[in-house]
Parts: C-alpha cells; structure tokens; sequence
C-alpha cells in the first residue's frame, strides 16, 4: 500500500453556503481527499486542481477553527444547520494526528449551532462526550453510512474505512444521547450489494441500533469515479462488466430498475418498522426558533 502524505492547505472559509436550505444550507469540510479511499467516492474529481492523489494526499485545513470562530460570531450569523463531512469524511484517519474536530464541536456548543455529522469510521466516538453536550443544546445528527455486510466485499470497495459491525457499533453509541441518528444505504450497487440477503441484514442491523430513520441511495458515475470503479470491476468482477454497462449507459441506473429496487428496499423497511424521514427528528429535536431560521 503507498504511503499517505498530508499537506498544509490555507483555509479561506470554513462554512461554505449551499444553494438550497433543506435539509441544511451549509457544508464544512476540514480535509481535501480521503484514506478511505472508497472506489464508488464521487469527490474523487475534486482533486482535480490539486496535486497528487485523493486516496493518497490529504490536504488539510489546520487553520480552520479560527476562521469557524470568526464566521460563527459574526452579527448576521443565524445558527442554520451546518454538515459536517459531506464531501470527504471529518474522521478518517488524519484526523487521529490532527485532532481538528474537536475544536470544531466546542465551536459549535459555544455558538449553540447545529449539525449533521456523517462517517464511516468509529472514530467519532473519541469525541462523544462533546457530541453529547451539543446534542443537549440543539441538534445533532449523527449518520454512518454502510453499503453492505460482507466484510470481505467491504474491504474491496472500501479499502481505508472500518467494518460495518463497528459503524453499527458508533450507531448504537449515539443513540444514547439526544443526536438523532441516521443510517444511510447508500450507495447501493447493482448486482453487488443490491441483493435482498444484504440489504435485510443491514436494515435488521439498523432496527437493532434503534436509529431514527434510514436512508437509501443508489450508485450515481461520472467522471473521475466512473473510471475508477469501471477499471475496479474489471479487475475484481468481470462476470458482471456487461451487464453493468448495460445499465450505466449514463450516470445512473435507469427508472425501471430503481423501482424494482425501493421497491424491495420499502418492503425491508416497512417490515423493521425503520422510518425513511431524516428531517422528522429535526422537526421534533431543533428549537422552535432555530428551526424557523433553518427551513425559511
């Protein structure tokens, strides 16, 4: 395995405004790259004008707190919702040298802000205590996201993260705090992980861990990732290359097989009485007047 190289790169803004509010309207992302190295991971392309390689060279934000106090502080702040890992994961393994997380949440305690915060590794749980703390001032969502319950297909498409009993594990952990927590399925592969013997036992997992709702998406290619993964499937799979052609002519797959798939999906659901709504929690969990200031 090549070694992981982390860089400096200077901070020019630690909150970043999305174009829509719902479910929240802004992101912040502490590193550029990721070790998990995902082969499905749709932030591949984002390396683009950057040197070196997503999985490989971690560019990180060391500065970033201090530009978080700023924008937190300023008159105009209205404590919206912000997500916290959208693009590259705030607890991958850098984040065990850099430690930047938690002066991100106690930020975010001071300035009552909430958050949605999505992972793939258990390495969240150092920073319990302070998630905790949030969640007791304003929401908090904590959302694992697992693609499938064989280990051994697991480490091929998600070769740096950690194994889907121990996400399930950090699941089960937040549930004991006032966090709504969200499981998300996502992405589903065709012909890999779309089976009903996966996802039952992922949504059985899920009804165990008592989460709040759960979250299904299917496998979306474009760019940099549809190369990426074609190339991965020729390698590991190639009884299946053809007929994933087939159905990833474009982007994504096409209607008539996402419907064969939710369809199976819902059923699952239904059956382990899982909720499919992430924002019936934040309606029930965020203060009436941070709640107003977060949808409108």
């Amino acid at each position: 395995m090549e070694a992981v190289t982390y860089r400096d790169i200077p901070c020019k803004s630690a909150l970043h405004k999305l174009k829509r509010k719902i479910p929240y309207g802004w992101d912040l992302n502490i590193y550029r790259g990721c070790e998990h190295g995902c082969l499905y991971c749709y932030a591949r392309s984002s390396h683009q004008y950057l040197d070196g390689d997503f999985c490989r060279d971690i560019h990180v934000k060391k500065d970033i707190s201090s530009f978080l106090e700023r924008e937190l502080s300023a008159p105009g702040w209205k404590r919206e919702v912000v997500n916290i890992g959208g693009v590259t994961d705030s607890y991958q393994p850098a984040e065990k040298e850099y430690r930047l997380m938690p002066e991100i949440l106690k930020l975010l305690i001071q300035h009552k802000t909430p958050a949605i915060i999505s992972t793939k590794s258990d390495l969240i749980l150092r920073d319990y205590d302070l998630i905790d703390e949030l969640s007791r001032l304003t929401y908090v969502n904590v959302a694992v996201t697992v693609t499938t319950m064989d280990e051994g297909l697991r480490q091929l498409l998600e070769p740096g993260g950690v194994p889907s009993r121990k996400r399930f594990a950090v699941l089960e952990a937040f549930r004991q705090t006032n966090a709504s927590t969200g499981l998300h399925m996502m992405p589903i592969i065709p012909y890999l992980t779309d089976t009903f013997e996966n996802i039952d036992a992922i949504l059985c997992r899920g009804k165990d861990a008592r989460v709040h709702y759960v979250l299904p998406g299917t496998l979306y290619l474009r760019g940099d990732s549809r190369r990426s993964f074609f190339s991965f499937l020729e390698t590991h799979f190639p009884e299946i290359c053809k007929e994933f052609s087939a159905l990833y002519q474009k982007g994504g797959a096409g209607k008539e097989y996402k419907d064969r798939l939710y369809q199976m999906v819902n059923a699952c659901r239904k059956r382990y009485e899982l909720s499919s709504s992430y924002t019936k929690a934040m309606q029930e969990k965020m203060p009436k007047e941070e709640e107003q200031l977060s949808f409108f």
